[in-house]
């Protein structure tokens, strides 16, 4: 018998844009930024810029070229995104995809009763409990705007909230400064000090310009702070097509560009190596509706297009997937998540959140998590690819076999069907009589009944009680600050 040479799995991916594609959209990002400008509301950000080569005209900042490449030379291509007990779980870098919820939705759909209402603190804690013990969820984000605290302490609320309801690493927002320092001190006595955060960082801001070309005062205010500590950050504008960026996706991708790198450049004029994500949002405005489509084809032609040019520039990169505009948990939600999880892993997108988003954003669904949790698994079974080995070649149980008799019982079968076949956890696959029998259930069913069962049975470790005293007094502060 012929020895087996290895073979390496090829995983399957793809690409948008072409090398030529890469340079013109590079170029126009580069024209627009020397020639059309910024807006900087930052005095300090708009300080470091001038102070680096860039120059006023026309009440407008211009930046040229040797600054913008300087960045991208000089930021990192991978980040090491831990959890907050230490442990590295979600190394960003070339190859690697993770996914995570979404942020500020305002609405939620009660996994007890099924009504649509306001999202609470005690949901943003238990919707992290549940992505906690879902296995294709690699990071948190609040899903929520909660309305049962002080509007001035939401963020800060929900970061607790999402910390007491797991322990993965957390992408979070903030309102200003001093939700950013509030924030950092609490952490700090998560990791067990700043050097510790700083060397094994479980959170990373998400913060946003405003599309086209506007950079307000706390938006860039929050980038510096992190860039200061070295917390990782994600600062992806919006130009969505027809609304903030052109109808054109090549014009959208071409200005998100211009005001990601922005971002970029201010971190690495803070510090050197400061940890960025890459990224934008190129969703279409619908020209009927008016809302900014979550389901729409746009969204994951612009990520693997963007995914693109964030590999050209050797970034790790920031993503979406999903998410529906579907009112309910339905077919067209199940179809708008599973195409948009599969665009995020043919085109290795590294940090890819919105799970779990129904009604283009404004309302959170668990079931919708736990569906898309499924279809995140069973996509990945596809994108890891076909094994070339000995052991799946199994040239001796071809051997073996019986000339129409199969392989069931081969002892080949018996030591491999569970890693060789794909298992579901929550699509049906029982007889007609067996499904009926277990009462008749549908998808949806199915995932309110995995939900309620996590939010039941789940335990995570609860916080130092040093962190829970810095919250304490933390918070305490806060609220007499604001009496």
């Amino acid at each position: 018998m012929t020895n087996q040479v290895p073979v390496s799995t090829l995983h399957p991916t793809t690409r948008m844009l072409s090398d030529e594609q890469i340079r013109e959209i590079h170029n126009a990002t580069l024209d627009i930024l020397a020639h059309t400008g910024i807006v900087m509301k930052n005095q300090r950000a708009a300080g470091l810029l001038l102070e680096a080569g860039a120059w006023e005209a026309d009440g407008k900042i211009k930046i040229p070229e040797h600054m913008v490449m300087s960045a991208i030379a000089s930021a990192p291509a991978r980040i090491p995104m831990c959890n907050r007990l230490g442990q590295l779980t979600m190394p960003l870098q070339a190859g690697k995809v993770f996914f995570g919820s979404g942020s500020d939705c305002i609405y939620t759909i009660d996994v007890d009763t099924g009504e649509r209402r306001l999202t609470t603190t005690e949901d943003v804690r238990r919707i992290a409990q549940l992505c906690d013990g879902l296995e294709q969820i690699d990071f948190i984000m609040s899903m929520g705007n909660p309305v049962d605290v002080n509007p001035m302490d939401a963020y800060v609320d929900e970061f607790v909230a999402m910390m007491r309801g797991s322990v993965k690493p957390i992408c979070y927002t903030a309102n200003n400064r001093r939700d950013m320092e509030d924030i950092y001190e609490i952490a700090c006595a998560v990791a067990g000090g700043e050097t510790e955060l700083r060397e094994k960082p479980f959170l990373i801001l998400y913060a946003e310009p405003i599309s086209p070309l506007l950079f307000p005062d706390e938006s860039v205010d929050k980038l510096l702070f992190c860039a200061e500590k070295g917390i990782p950050v994600t600062y992806p504008p919006s130009p969505n097509t027809g609304g903030g960026g052109t109808i054109t996706l090549a014009g959208a991708l071409a200005l998100g560009n211009a005001e990601c790198l922005v971002g970029l450049i201010l971190t690495q004029l803070v510090r050197k190596g400061s940890p960025f994500l890459y990224g934008m949002n190129t969703a279409a405005l619908d020209m009927g509706s008016t809302i900014v489509a979550y389901g729409a084809p746009e969204w994951p032609a612009g990520m693997m297009a963007w995914c693109d040019i964030a590999r050209s520039y050797d970034l790790p990169v920031w993503g979406a997937a999903g998410a529906t505009d579907s009112k309910v948990v339905d077919a067209q939600a199940g179809i708008e998540a599973s195409i948009t999880v599969m665009s995020a892993f043919l085109t290795r997108c590294n940090l890819v959140h919105d799970v779990g988003y129904i009604e283009y954003g404004s309302t959170s669904s668990m079931e919708m998590l736990v569906i898309t949790d499924e279809i995140i698994s069973n996509v990945r079974f596809i994108m890891d690819g076909v094994e070339v080995s000995e052991r799946t070649l199994a040239r001796e149980a071809i051997h073996r076999a019986r000339p129409g008799g199969g392989f069931l019982a081969d002892d080949h079968t018996l030591d491999n069907w569970r890693w060789a076949q794909w298992h579901p956890k929550l699509f049906d696959r029982n007889r007609y009589d067996s499904w009926v029998a277990s009462g008749s259930q549908d998808l949806t069913q199915r995932a309110n009944r995995r939900a309620k069962k996590n939010l039941r049975d789940h335990k995570v470790p609860g916080l130092p009680a040093a962190a829970e005293e810095t919250i304490t007094t933390v918070m305490n502060r806060r609220r007499a600050k604001a009496e």
